[in-house]
Parts: C-alpha cells; structure tokens; sequence
C-alpha cells in the first residue's frame, strides 16, 4: 500500500513549462537525500522515452535504469501545481508522484495510484487541496479482495473492433454479479489504453460491487491506431484492489503469451496471469485435510517442497489466485485453502515431474494428518453469511448482557479506543536494510517487554508478559518475516503477516483457552508493528474512565493506570483470556464479549459496568445512576472490612464452618494467597508445571515445584490437581491424535492413564514434596490430589492403585502421611454415579466451570450464548445437590473450585446446599470470607431451595435477588 507522510508532500508549486517542473522534482528528492543531482538527467532521459502521464491530472516521473547508480534511498516526493502544468504529451498535470527507485518500484506506484485514475473530480481535488493530509488520502487507500477468473474471461468473441471487446468484458463483469449498468455505461464512454505487445486496457469505477479483472479477446485478428489487438482487459476498480490484478496484466506483458494469447484455453491463460511460464509443468492434488492448509499441514507442504530439487509454486484452481513459493509457509498459509479445493503445483527443469509427484503424494497423503476422501456430495454445505447490517446503538439506560470477566462495578465516562491503524509500504527495494530495520525493532520490543515486567504488578501480569517476551523471540516467527522481506516484502509487511499467519493459526484450535493466546500473538505483532511505523496510542484522558475497545492485549493491560482506568469493556474476548486474568489480577472490573455495538459509543458517555454479573448500562438515568452508587459505596466498604478480617476464620453468621481456599496456576503464588487469608489451596493446576518446560518435568524438577507452594502454605491444606492436558490442551513433547471435537476427547485422567508412568511420576513427586521434615517438630502438610475428568468409579480405581503400591513402597518419612485422594465433579455422569464414587474416594471437588458447559450443552466463551452458560441453572444446582448428598452420606467433603465459589449471589446456595469448601481467586478470597458472614446456616437452606425450586437460570437470580 502506497503510504504517504506530510513531509513527502509539497504544496503550492508552479512551473512555466513541465521541464522546469521535473527540475523542481529532482531537486526535492536530491533535498531529501534520497539521490544525487545526476538523477535529474535519468528523469529527463525518461521523459524523452516516453510520457510518464497516468491519468486524471497525475504523472509519475522515475529515472531510467542507467540512472538507478545516482539513487541512494528508495523515496517518494509528490508535487502539487495548483495551477497546472502541461505535460509534453498535450496532457494537464496538477500532481507529480516522482520516484527515487533502485529497481522497479515505479511498476508498484503505477499499481498503486491505479485508483484514482478514473475516479470522478479527482483532479479538481487534487488541485484544490490546501492540506498535506488530503493528498496522501486521496492517493492511498485501504486494499480489498479482487476477483479474477475463468467467468471473468471472455475468449475469441466476434468483436469488430476493440471498443467492442471492452463491452465484452464488462458485460462479462456485469455477468458475474461484479458491476452493474453503471459500470457497462463507462466502459462505453471510454476509449482503451494501449499497454503494448497487442493488450489494451479500459477501467472504471462506477458501478463497481466487487472489483474484477476481466479479459476478452477477438476471434479475428484486429488492430486499433495501428497496433494490434491481441486482447483488452476491462478492469473495475475499486480501492486499491486493483493493484493485484495489474500485477497480472504486467506478467503477461512480461511473458510469451501476448502474441499468443488467441491459442491459450482458459486454464492455461490464467496460469500465464498467474506468472507461470510456458514451459512449466502443472499438477493438481486435492485439499483433505479437515481444516484445510492450516498451519500444521501447510508446514508439512512447504518441507516437502524445499526438499525437491527444483522451484515450486502453487496457487487455487479456483479464482485464478496467484502463484506463490510453496516453499513459503507464510504464503502457503495465506492461499487459504479449504478441504475440498483443488491445488495447482507448477514446476520447471528436468526435475519437475519428479518434485510435482512428490507434493502432490504429500497433499493426497494428507501431509501428516489423518484424511478421509473428499465427495462433494456428501459434504457439508455451510450456508454463505448474509450482509451485515449497520450496527444498531446500545439504547440507553438499559442493562446489556456480555462475558463477566473481572468482578467489581465500576460508574465512569468512557473512553472508546480505536484499534490503531499501522500505514506502511507493502514492498521495499532492499531487502538487507529491511531485515535491519526488523531486528533493531525487535531488539527495542524486547527491552520494551523487559521493562514493563520488571515493574509489573502481580505474578500474572509479569508471568504473561515473560510469556510475550518467549513470543517474541520465536525463530520461526523471525525466518517467516525474514522470508517475506527476500521475497520483496517491506518490514513491516512481512512482519506482520508471520504475525497473522500464526495467529489464525492458533484461533482454529479447538481449545478456547489456547485460541485466545492468538490475542497474544498479535499483541506482540503490535508491538513491532508499532516500532516499525512509530505509531503510539492515543492518550487517555486525565480523569477515572471505563476503556471501550474491540479487543485488548495483555500488555496493554499491564500499562494501564489503575488509579485511573476503572473498569473494562470489549467487544471481543473470553473470561479465559490473558487480558481478563491480567484484569483480575490488578482488580479492575471487566466485562468482555459484548459485541462491536459497544464501539458505537461515544466517549465521555457514562457507563455503569458490573463485572460480577456481565452487564453494561450506558448513559444511566438518575434513579439507577443512585442505586449503582450505592452499590459501589458498600461495596467498597465491604472490602475495607473484608481485608481487615481476611485472617478469621471462614464461618457463617450463626458460626457454620466453611473452608475459603484459593485456586492457583503458579505454585510461587501460594505465599500471596496466604497474605490474603486463603485457608489452603483448593485448586493447583499442575498442568502449568508442565507448559512451562520444553519437555517432561522430571521427578526432582515437580518436587521442588510442589514443595514450594507446600512450604508457603505452612501446614494449611493443599488441594493439587493431577495434569488436565488433551487434544485441546496439547504439551508439545506429548503429542495427542487429532480429534474433531478434544472437549469430548482424550483429556484429563483418561490422557494420563494412557501413560501411567507420567501419572506415576507427578503422583511419586506430590508425595515426596509433602514429606513432614526430618527435624522435630514434624511440620503437618495436609495433601490432597485430585483427578481431572472423571466419568466413573473405574477411572478412579486405576489412578488409585498406582498411589497405593506408591504408599507401599515410598518409606513413611520421605512421603505424606496426610493425603486423600478425590475426583473432581466436571461432567455430569460423575455426579449422576456419585453415590458410587462417594464409597470410594476421599472428596470431591466441583469444577462448576465444566459442570455447566458439559450439563447445559452452551460453551462458556460462545460469543452469543456465553452469557447463558450460568453456574446458578437449576439443573446445574441439582446436579451439585446429588454430589454433597452423596458425600455426607459416606462422611466425605466437598468442595467448589470454580468461578460460581466467588459469586455473592451463589455463595449462600452452595452453602445452604452442603458444600463444605470454597476454592476461589486469591483476591476474592477477603470477600468471599465477609459474604459468608452476612447470613446464617438456616438462610442458606432456603436460598438454595428457592434456587432448586425455579426453572431457569434468569429466574433463579431474579429469585435471590427479589428475597
């Protein structure tokens, strides 16, 4: 994309004659540094070759090849003359693109400006315009998809003369649903441009719905002026979308085929559209991998191809794509590939059948993933998506439902930030000095990084960014970028499609939790990006605000001003992803998922966000505007009290014991949850002892992991979850096969025992870490493990034979001698068999995360039906009232470890329900403690059977609520 500074512009020139005016062009590339005097002359000489007029009031003056030795710097100047020049051709020019090229780069301007060579007024404009700004406007703008193939071909029609091929062609265009009546009667009006070797091109941009390139040729041979008329292309513009198609119409130019144009079938024409030569050979394999070339099997492609002996390209069958390297993941990724679409490989030399032979066996092998036939008959049909309407405003004074991902309210303006939009050249002449400049930026990234963990605030937020800082130095993210630039491609450009190329890579994943690290991915391209272009983000405003945006990354989150910034509100995102752990981490109020209606609104308008139950209420009236104030004034004193009583014991009003523990991804965080009054760890996710090595954790590594959350929590129980990895989950040195729906799959305690001796290891290592020490007095340290996943009492018996020949054999003081053994009720045929369970195990723990998503059929990070996937369901709860039953009756505990532990609407049902433990954020536990002291036992009980008594979720919290 043609990007512009205002210091490249230079307005208000004059000029006697269009020699004076190419003098005054030289001068300002010379001023600028970017060439020598003696370029002047390769303008001239130019010039004398031909007229470097465009069209509508624009030339492009550039230097011969002989005159590329004076140019030191790839740069463009652009020259306004209010007044008009005219040019030697006869033509009247106002604006002087002149370029200072070191190859071909003038070839990328002229495809470039091609929008606006036949834009209405354009040239009044450009005369016209008083502000640097308006000129670089006018001449870039935003690229879009072009369509080019064989319904925009119209061969060997019986033309006259070339004025009737081009009315061809846009008949064709019209044809193919591309333009409309507007678009046939420009075409109509204008006469076509000779482009040499026979071709002639018409173009307009009336009428235009989707930009196209078609092409008709004569069925006799013609001539127009004089030339011939091998064929003449009839482009609708729109945009820059064209740029593209241009680059087609110069490699046929720059091929055999213009004089040959009248013996090419369809399918050969668009390979020489494509820049494949003549001579190449081509084969085609079909696409059936599931999900397409995706990143796995597209890296697959691309080893197989760089592997042969000679070049390989590869471009779509279908939409006469262009051909590119396939031996570049980056463009292999981005050919889009879907299961079911046909591949076309090209190859040239003596070596070309044999290395068409082979990617083509890859693709049909199904590139290391297991494939099944493709029919067309019987696949899926997926309906196309419908126009979207405008977005309709959120109506004020109305609560509006989305994701609650960070509790607390939170009454303040908005302040609504724009995804920052990054200007940059698409191509750059020099490819050394682009990789230089791509290193420094990546170097100034990782100092960036660097600095901000080392002021971070809280373990998650300096763990994420420690993560990005990983990120950044990924090689393989460094070779895709460095291949864009030898490919042609500026820093910047490249750069940023490696970023994307692995982001979309990473949102196919099934599992939620990794898809949303693509926020992640691009947070870091951002970064870089940033760097690169020197954009910085607006600055926020000097009062309290709730930040609106489309999506936030995690590093954005670390900057932000907690003294200022009073909640968050996104139109994208998840509860689980890293910029809604990092919100709750530093206690801001966040609410996230609410749909792009949010960035309609208009900063400065007053919001009312309420983190705790996903709601935003713009522009409050007086009446709810009061009541929110209230709210938040007892709220704020309730935290003041809870943390001065975060060390009491956790007891109801009339003294009913309740264990407060706290879940935790880090056991380095458990001294923290200690500080905050947390009573034990109720929930240790190991599985990131796992992630956070390049391979298995051995025996002694998990030991010194685990003992020291056991030494922070100084006798107080810790509750550790056996490692809850899968398909959707994946360690990358413990491979899992490829499953179409992992959630359902090969996870948890099933993926374990497929390994026991993994099982074994983890479970040797809690028990020696929660060996008492040697010297007297023998510290207590309360171990409990509990397994993920459970469906029945025979995946439980498996796991606990390995722990007790494990008791058997480790000696009594180099183990525990206080451990039990659970299950965690996730999936609702574990709660449904409790009673069976409950004979056997030592507690459950209630993952009322997954308990909801697998009971009520809703994934919980769906961006339309999340906001249902509510703990309080009634079905839900039953569920929950069979396991607590189930475990009295044996004498066993319960306990609840997910997100419905920390709602104050939830915390008297569970209670009133049985539940004996409340697992929750270390920064929820305070409030959790004082919620409890706010009622008593007997008040619970009829809380949870008023919830157990309603029908649905929404009337169970209008219930609580209304009591």
């Amino acid at each position: 994309m043609l990007t512009l500074r205002q210091d490249d512009v230079l307005l208000g020139c004059r000029a006697e004659h269009w020699r004076d005016a190419l003098d005054q062009a030289a001068e300002s590339l010379h001023a600028a540094g970017l060439v020598a005097p003696e370029y002047r002359d390769g303008l001239h000489a130019r010039e004398a070759q031909s007229s470097t007029f465009l069209g509508n009031a624009i030339a492009i003056p550039h230097g011969t090849p002989e005159s590329r030795e004076h140019v030191r710097a790839t740069g463009v100047r652009v020259l306004q003359f209010p007044e008009g020049i005219e040019w030697h051709d006869g033509q009247r020019v106002h604006v002087l693109v002149t370029i200072a090229a070191q190859s071909d780069e003038h070839l990328d301007i002229l495809r470039q400006l091609t929008h606006v060579l036949d834009q209405d007024g354009i040239a009044e404009r450009l005369a016209g315009a008083e502000r640097a700004a308006e000129i670089a406007e006018l001449l870039s703008k935003a690229v879009v998809e072009a369509r080019l193939d064989a319904d925009t071909l119209c061969l060997g029609f019986p033309a006259r003369d070339h004025g009737e091929l081009a009315l061809a062609g846009a008949a064709r265009l019209r044809q193919a649903e591309c333009v409309d009546a507007a678009f046939v009667a420009a075409v109509a009006e204008t006469a076509p441009r000779a482009l040499g070797r026979g071709l002639w091109l018409v173009a307009s941009d009336r009428g235009v719905g989707v930009p196209a390139l078609a092409l008709a040729t004569p069925a006799e041979p013609l001539e127009a002026d004089g030339a011939p008329v091998q064929g003449v292309f009839c482009l609708a513009a729109q945009g820059q979308a064209h740029r593209g198609l241009l680059e087609r119409i110069l490699a046929l130019l720059e091929s055999d085929a213009p004089e040959t144009l009248h013996r090419l079938d369809a399918d050969a024409l668009l390979a020489r559209l494509a820049g494949e030569s003549a001579a190449a050979r081509q084969r085609l394999a079909t696409v059936l991998n599931a999900h397409g070339l995706h990143a796995r099997p597209a890296k697959q492609l691309v080893q197989v191809a760089r592997a042969q002996g000679t070049a390989v390209r590869v471009r779509l069958a279908e939409g006469g794509s262009e051909a590119v390297s396939a031996a570049s993941l980056t463009k292999v990724i981005n050919l889009g590939a879907r299961r079911g679409q046909q591949l076309i490989f090209t190859a040239e030399g003596e070596t070309a059948e044999a290395a068409l032979a082979a990617v083509c066996q890859a693709v049909e092998e199904g590139l290391g993933e297991h494939v099944e036939p493709f029919d067309a008959y019987r696949e899926p049909v997926t309906a196309e998506p419908e126009n979207s309407p405008a977005l309709e405003p959120l109506a004020d004074d109305v609560a509006h439902p989305a994701v609650a991902a960070s509790p607390g309210l939170a009454i303040a303006p908005a302040f609504v930030l724009t995804t920052p939009s990054f200007d940059y050249p698409a191509r750059a002449a020099d490819p050394a000095a682009e990789r230089r400049r791509l290193d420094a930026a990546l170097r100034e990234g990782g100092e960036q990084l660097e600095a901000l963990i080392q002021h971070a605030r809280g373990g998650e937020v300096s763990q994420i960014l420690s993560m990005h800082e990983e990120m950044l130095g990924d090689p393989e993210l460094h070779q895709a970028a460095r291949e864009g630039i030898d490919e042609g491609a500026s820093a910047e450009a490249a750069w940023w499609e490696a970023i994307d190329t692995a982001a979309q890579a990473q949102e196919r994943l099934a599992d939620k939790l990794l898809a949303e690290r693509a926020a992640d991915l691009r947070d870091v391209g951002r970064r870089v990006l940033g760097i690169l272009c020197r954009v910085e983000l607006p600055e926020p405003p000097d009062y309290p605000y709730i930040l609106v945006t489309d999506d936030i990354g995690p590093s954005d989150v670390a900057r932000l001003d907690t003294s200022r910034v009073r909640g968050l509100l996104t139109a994208r995102g998840g509860a689980t992803a890293h910029s809604a752990i990092l919100a709750r981490a530093l206690g801001i109020p966040a609410v996230v998922g609410a749909g792009e209606r949010i960035l309609t609104l208009a900063s400065g308008t007053e919001l009312i966000l309420d983190g705790e139950r996903g709601r935003v209420t713009p522009a409050p009236a007086a009446e709810r505007r009061q009541a929110a104030e209230q709210r938040l004034a007892e709220r704020r004193r309730r935290e003041a009290e809870a943390w001065e009583a975060r060390f009491e014991p956790a007891r109801t009003r009339d003294g009913h014991r309740v264990e407060v523990a706290s879940n935790l991804g880090n056991t380095a965080h458990a001294a923290d949850a200690v500080e905050r009054g947390a009573e034990g760890v109720g929930l240790l996710r190991t599985e990131f002892v796992f992630m956070a090595h390049a391979e298995m954790p051995g025996l002694e590594t998990q030991i010194g992991e685990y003992r020291e959350a056991l030494d922070a929590l100084d006798g107080r129980p810790l509750v550790a979850r056996t490692l809850d990895v899968g398909g959707d989950k994946p360690l990358p040195y413990w491979p899992v096969p490829q499953e179409s729906n992992p959630f359902l799959g090969l996870r948890g305690i099933r993926l374990a025992l497929t390994k026991p001796e993994v099982l074994e290891t983890q479970l040797r290592a809690l028990l020696m870490a929660a060996a008492p020490s040697a010297e007297p007095p023998r510290d207590a340290r309360p171990l409990r493990i509990m397994l993920p996943m459970v469906k029945d009492v025979a995946e439980f018996r498996a796991a606990r034979a390995i722990l007790d020949r494990l008791l058997e054999e480790l000696p009594a003081g180099e183990r525990s001698d206080d451990v039990q053994l659970g299950v965690m009720i996730e999936v609702p045929s574990s709660a449904l068999l409790a009673p069976t369970l409950a004979a056997e195990v030592d507690f459950f723990s209630v993952g009322t995360n997954d308990l909801t998503q697998y009971t009520l059929a809703i994934d919980r990070d769906h961006p339309e039906l999340s906001a249902q996937a509510d703990g309080l369901h009634p079905s839900v709860l039953k569920l929950i009232e069979m396991t607590v039953a189930a475990a009295h009756a044996e004498g066993k505990w319960v306990g609840v470890c997910g997100e419905l532990a920390s709602d104050a609407t939830a915390v008297p049902v569970l209670v009133g329900l049985g539940v004996d433990e409340l697992s929750v954020s270390a920064r929820q536990v305070p409030l959790v403690k004082a919620r409890l002291r706010e009622f008593d036992l007997d008040e619970a009980r009829d809380q949870a059977a008023l919830a157990l008594s309603q029908a649905t979720g929404e009337a169970v919290r209008d219930a609580l609520e209304a009591r």
